[in-house]
């Protein structure tokens, strides 16, 4: 068992497989091909976690191995944070939370900032988490809601196309997994058609934003503030993935920055860690399985 909080290296990781049957890998895991190669007795691999982009799906099901996910206990407290993050970007509160603990003496004409109400906000996504999104801004009297998602259609939201969205919204909330056609979905073009003064959410996926795209927008005030819980030095089975937090965001007073604790809520995660824990065990006893990436018989 890892100790943590650190993952192990990739070469602790094959020296600890050789003869695992089971492995139950969380947000810091990263299970490749190579990973996979001094194996020979592993059967299945339970992921406490929503998305397993940082999982070789291909090489597993090669492998026999079944890989399980969680894929519904996160969808509520992702939506808390990002509804968080947004006021906290909006409200200027790291900032003012810096100056009063600085010295108060009392109120100034100062940090006038943006809220939700009467503003134009788009959800782009709207997978579990992108609709707990919006079910969540439904009480906050926004002008319009809107809502980017080709396979999707949803009564309560205004769809729209992803142009039309970014030009016309206060608040961008992203919710999108990541694939191949969503890597950089954020770039510098379409930072460019962005509404001046933009609120950019991220609570999907770090590589669906090119962080470098966002600094400079940050710079030439195209956005108004970025607030995040994901980053591109995350996505670990990408092999150009950046190894940092863009310094650009971690330096910008115009940033809010959380450490992936979208589903940081201590009765979520408990929950969470038991049904990878059942999965595990459902697994290699032969029972069937609900939470299915990958099934081991589906290997060639």
């Amino acid at each position: 068992m890892n100790p943590g909080p650190d993952p192990w290296s990739p070469s602790q990781l094959r020296e600890y497989l050789v003869d695992a049957d089971a492995m139950m890998a969380f947000m810091t895991d990263s299970v490749t091909k190579e990973s996979l190669l001094n194996a020979p007795r592993l059967k299945t691999i339970s992921c406490a976690l929503k998305g397993y982009d940082n999982f070789d799906l291909r090489a597993c099901a090669q492998a026999g191995v079944s890989v399980t996910f969680v894929p519904d206990l996160l969808t509520e407290p992702t939506a808390e944070l990002a509804i968080g993050l947004a006021i906290a970007a909006g409200r200027n509160v790291l900032q003012g939370d810096a100056a009063t603990r600085a010295g108060y003496s009392g109120w100034r004409p100062a940090l006038y900032g943006t809220g939700l109400h009467g503003s134009v906000a788009s959800v782009i996504g709207l997978g579990k988490v992108g609709q707990a999104i919006l079910a969540r801004l439904a009480g906050f009297g926004c002008a319009r809601l809107l809502g980017v998602d080709p396979s999707v259609r949803l009564d309560q939201v205004e769809l729209v196309t992803l142009d039309e969205a970014v030009s016309t919204s206060d608040y961008v909330f992203l919710a999108v997994p990541l694939v191949s056609d969503t890597r950089h979905l954020v770039d510098s073009r379409m930072l460019q058609l962005s509404k001046k003064g933009q609120i950019l959410v991220n609570v999907g996926r770090g590589s669906v934003v090119d962080e470098r795209a966002v600094v400079d927008a940050l710079a030439n005030e195209q956005l108004g503030a970025y607030a995040a819980d994901v980053y591109e030095m995350e996505d670990w089975l990408l092999p150009d993935r950046p190894r940092e937090i863009h310094p650009g965001l971690t330096n910008n007073a115009r940033t809010v920055l959380t450490p992936h604790i979208g589903s940081a809520v201590r009765r979520v995660r408990f929950e969470i860690e038991m049904r990878a824990a059942e999965n595990l065990v459902r697994s290699l006893r032969g029972e069937s399985l609900s939470d299915v990436a990958v099934e081991a018989s589906a290997a060639a």
